[in-house]
């Protein structure tokens, strides 16, 4: 039987990463659910094969029921009849398949029915099922809502909610409207108290609500009346059995078909609020699109996981002038640089996933004792990393996921362009990758204050100080020179004092920094493990060719220059 956990290796290699006994021991406050829940562990390695083992069936699961029904589902896709959606049949099976397995709710405490592992399990889950169905990946990574739940609201609703969660019914987060995309500002669906039933009834449309249908919806409403900006803003929880909310129509989308993106309507629909008044979008939403980033991340990786397999298994079958192609330079030089993307991208994948258990561990160990001076340092300093790595994680994983699904058609020449193959499917699966929970370019925006403020190249050099092995000196001088060339960059920036010549360069700013990043985190990989030596010279190699273009075009670029655009 095939398993998409076991046959590869990257990923136990990332779950053995030293941290990781940090983590769980912090996760697992001192282990003190051992003998109060017989799946409780009792140490560091016995969680550790607690996560090995759930992943190895939600890696079976995987391949032999998701990846089966992808054509299927991408072909049938859901329906919507009388105001509700109806999955297409595979997509049905796959939530049953998941659900009796019970392995909803991974992250979780066991007091509401989860498995209390950490995120580096979860977000591993949520690549394992993008790369057997990119599109079923959504409504598996939507249990995020239960970690806002967790996070935020009073404890009535977490007995409410968290449980049915954690047995596998479906959640959404309603956010985006026809006027209010990426700008939640201007969210204007209206949340008011009725004294009557002693809840907020909501009235309002949204819209490219990913499954819209959902059992149990986290809304962003305006709860203010007279605001027009995010402080009117406020969060709320809805119950599908409480009515009020039918989905007007599926969106016809070119890819992740299985996921039904609705237009919703609410008609007086039954609310409880979650948190406090006015921190809807400025403090919930935030740590959901957060989470929600890194699960497109995963999904993005999942996704490149899928292509390269594809890739590299038809260059191998496929013969041409006699040989298989995959000895031709043309295409073995491709599959190089797709599987160097992959592999970078799965690097900062699971460091970013790292940093956010370490500060939501610390935040929920705060909870029940006074955090030491130490601790409180580390707390601070993880979130700050979490934050600063999140937006180039979603970025670069999602750019990369694009372009190793382009290359996997390019392989496979006019047969990838054809239905019979899985690569056109997986092609236009990856186009949403750099679209929803933020552009590219809002990734830029938020990435870039880390930029000017220095962040990022102190985390650069911080990865500077780690001892490599005399036969990769020459790979971190390669580095220690790009980033030398990432500071003179970021100097000639900053002399301009030009906001709008800033925000012309971001990217390219952002760029530099994420190719010096994922290659140091390579080259640092490939010091426990021979497996990502080539991925780590062919990374760093292309890296710095792609880097000293952008550091030229930035260096002799006049703030004239911007007119040419306009």
């Amino acid at each position: 039987m095939a398993n998409f956990y076991t046959d590869n290796s990257d990923l136990k290699f990332h779950l053995s990463h030293p941290l990781m006994q940090k983590i769980i021991a912090l996760k697992e406050q001192d282990f003190k659910d051992y003998g109060v829940y017989d799946y409780a562990p009792a140490n560091v390695e016995d969680a550790l094969d607690s996560y090995d083992k759930v992943l190895e069936i939600l890696g079976e699961i995987t391949a032999d029921v998701l990846a089966v029904n992808a054509e299927g589902v991408d072909h049938d896709g859901p329906v919507c009849e009388g105001g509700r959606v109806t999955y297409a049949a595979g997509t049905a099976e796959n939530q049953r398949a998941l659900t009796q397995a019970g392995v909803y709710g991974m992250s979780l405490p066991r007091e509401y029915g989860g498995l209390n592992m950490s995120m580096v399990p979860y977000v591993m889950s949520a690549e394992i099922i993008g790369r057997g169905d990119a599109g079923f990946a959504n409504i598996w990574g939507l249990q995020d809502c239960a970690e806002t739940i967790h996070e935020f609201a009073s404890e009535e609703i977490k007995k409410e909610f968290l449980p049915r969660i954690n047995a596998g019914e479906t959640c959404s987060m309603d956010l985006t409207e026809p006027d209010a995309g990426s700008d939640l500002q201007a969210v204007m669906l209206k949340a008011q108290w009725s004294e009557e039933k002693g809840m907020w009834l909501l009235n309002g449309v949204k819209r490219f609500i990913t499954n819209g249908d959902a059992q149990i919806k986290l809304v962003l409403a305006r709860s203010e009346e007279g605001t027009r900006d995010g402080r009117g803003l406020s969060y709320f929880v809805h119950d599908q059995q409480w009515g009020g909310v039918t989905v007007r129509r599926i969106e016809n989308k070119l890819g992740i078909k299985g996921s039904p993106t609705c237009e919703l309507v609410f008609k007086n629909a039954p609310a409880k609020l979650v948190g406090d008044r006015k921190l809807g979008l400025i403090k919930y939403v935030m740590s959901l699109m957060n989470g929600a980033r890194l699960g497109v991340g995963a999904q993005s990786v999942g996704i490149s996981e899928a292509a390269y397999r594809e890739a590299y298994k038809y260059a191998q079958e496929r013969r041409q002038f006699g040989k298989a192609i995959i000895e031709f330079p043309a295409v073995y030089e491709m599959l190089g640089v797709m599987k160097a993307k992959l592999q970078a991208s799965r690097a900062i994948l699971y460091e970013t996933s790292r940093f956010v258990d370490m500060y939501k561990a610390y935040g929920f160990v705060s909870e029940s004792r006074k955090l030491s001076p130490e601790e409180r340092a580390e707390y601070k300093k993880y979130s700050r990393l979490a934050d600063m790595f999140t937006p180039v994680l979603k970025m670069m994983a999602s750019e990369y996921c694009n372009q190793n699904a382009y290359d996997a058609i390019q392989v496979h020449g006019g047969s990838g362009f054809m239905k019979e193959y899985p690569v056109e499917r997986l092609y236009r699966d990856a186009r949403i990758t750099t679209i929803y929970e933020g552009t590219s370019q809002l990734q830029v925006v938020a990435a870039i204050r880390y930029v000017t403020t220095g962040a990022y190249l102190a985390q650069i050099r911080e990865y500077e100080k780690v001892e490599v092995r005399p036969e990769f000196q020459s790979l971190k001088d390669m580095l220690i020179g790009m980033t030398d060339e990432f500071e003179k960059a970021c100097a000639v920036i900053s002399e301009i004092h030009d906001n709008e010549y800033l925000d012309f360069h971001a990217r390219r700013l952002v760029e530099m920094a994420a190719h010096i990043i994922m290659s140091y985190l390579l080259l640092i990989d490939s010091q426990r493990s021979d497996d990502f030596i080539s991925s780590a010279k062919i990374y760093i190699a292309k890296s710095q060719a792609w880097n000293r273009e952008r550091y030229e075009y930035i260096v002799n670029f006049r703030p004239e220059d911007l007119q040419s655009f306009r």
